[in-house]
């Protein structure tokens, strides 16, 4: 594969790896306009944000035997038609139930370029590249939230909060352009799985049963369930608590994102000399250190916006080792069912990162704490489970054929 080749596959895989993420960011700057417009309360309007995490929690099970089944290019091209075609819906939405209902719609689609893009990332490049082409798949999806609120805000103001659905259409159809013109698929439709329920559990059944897959994926997940919990919360958190207008939101919420990228690059550095069972534990423990030490000032007010801030971004910068490094060593005992293992690695990192940003549609207060305390706990769980689990991981190899 020549270098050209290479940057290209992987801006077409980032590309496809931000659709969702870039889906969430962009809107977040219009709560309030959102709220005020279809007479709610921007407590009300989180759940929208909650309903898209669990559509691509849902989506990525159904994604992930259908792509396995029928190849890769199929499923995809549905899941971003349905994408389009909500996100055009959420044009002319009028009342609060039925945008997030909506956004399920939207999230449900969007998720079949995130599992594909994963799957693709197993099919087309060797295993010992993954981690490394995971963390470059950072730097694509970390223009999202540099990017992506920063346009939403200034969309918002200057155009209001439904031309943020006119944008996020013409993005889908961008994205299922350049992935029918350009993108390759490496792997041939296996055409004896079934698709009946029994078989698909089975299956998923199967993958679940490694541990490696098990500890690294649900490390993972609830080490990122943080990042869900600040997204949900960074609105009423930056624009009511501190006060900031829609455009500072905007600028806030990118100047955070650069740690989130920055240290997922030096992460690429970082693997010549480590193994990504290193990193993801060292991450872990700085982030359980970082977060014991932001609760316990959130509390006694030591913390106004510049502290949040630093401390927010020493966070997201921990995110940027242990995410790529966990979903490599997730994906690495799969060939045959590499499509199920990214959907059920992508299935549980969306369905914690709803629970856990749901509660703050509970617990919203004109405070940090709620937030804080929510990304503690997941936190220390992740790391509970990365500790236990990599003492029943084996030293053996799995046979990729067997699983």
């Amino acid at each position: 594969m020549t270098q050209k080749r290479y940057v290209f596959l992987i801006l077409i895989l980032g590309s496809l790896t931000a659709l969702g993420p870039f889906s969430i960011d962009m809107y977040l700057p219009g709560f309030k306009a959102i709220a005020q417009d279809l007479n709610t309360t921007e407590g009300k309007v989180a759940w929208s944000l909650s309903s898209y995490f669990i559509g691509i929690s849902a989506g990525q099970l159904l994604y992930g035997p259908l792509l396995d089944r029928f190849g890769r290019k199929k499923p995809l091209y549905i899941g971003l038609l349905v994408y389009i075609l909500a996100s055009i819906t959420c044009i002319f939405v009028s009342d609060i139930d039925s945008f997030i209902a909506l956004r399920f719609i939207q999230a449900v689609g969007s998720c079949a370029a995130g599992v594909a893009s994963i799957t693709l990332v197993r099919d087309l490049f060797p295993v010992e590249q993954n981690a490394k082409v995971f963390a470059l798949l950072m730097l694509v999806l970390g223009a999202s939230p540099m990017i992506a609120p920063t346009l939403g805000g200034y969309v918002t103001v200057a155009f209001g909060w439904h031309s943020i659905f006119i944008v996020l259409t013409g993005l889908g159809i961008l994205t299922l352009l350049a992935s029918w013109l350009w993108l390759p698929s490496g792997y041939k439709p296996d055409t004896s799985m079934s698709l009946k329920p029994r078989p698909i559990i089975t299956n998923f059944l199967a993958v679940l049963k490694v541990p490696q897959f098990y500890t690294y994926a649900f490390t993972g997940a609830l080490a990122f369930a943080g990042l869900f919990v600040y997204v949900g919360a960074s609105p009423v958190l930056f624009m009511s608590v501190f006060g900031v207008e829609e455009k500072t939101y905007g600028w806030i919420f990118a100047g955070l994102s650069v740690g989130f990228i920055g240290s997922s690059q030096v992460n690429t550095l970082m693997l010549r000399k480590f193994k990504s069972e290193q990193l993801i534990y060292a991450a872990l423990i700085v982030q359980t250190i970082t977060v014991f030490i932001f609760l316990i000032g959130s509390m006694n007010g030591w913390f106004g916006l510049g502290g949040t801030l630093v401390m927010l971004f020493i966070f997201l910068s921990c995110l940027g080792f242990s995410n790529p490094n966990a979903a490599a060593l997730s994906m690495a005992p799969f060939t045959k069912n590499a499509g199920s293992a990214s959907a059920l690695m992508g299935a549980s990192q969306m369905a914690i990162g709803s629970i856990a940003s749901a509660f703050i549609g509970f617990f919203v207060q004109e405070s940090a704490v709620p937030m804080v305390c929510i990304m503690t706990v997941t936190t220390v769980m992740a790391f509970g489970i990365l500790h236990f689990g990599r003492k029943i991981i084996g030293k053996k190899a799995k046979d990729p054929q067997l699983i």
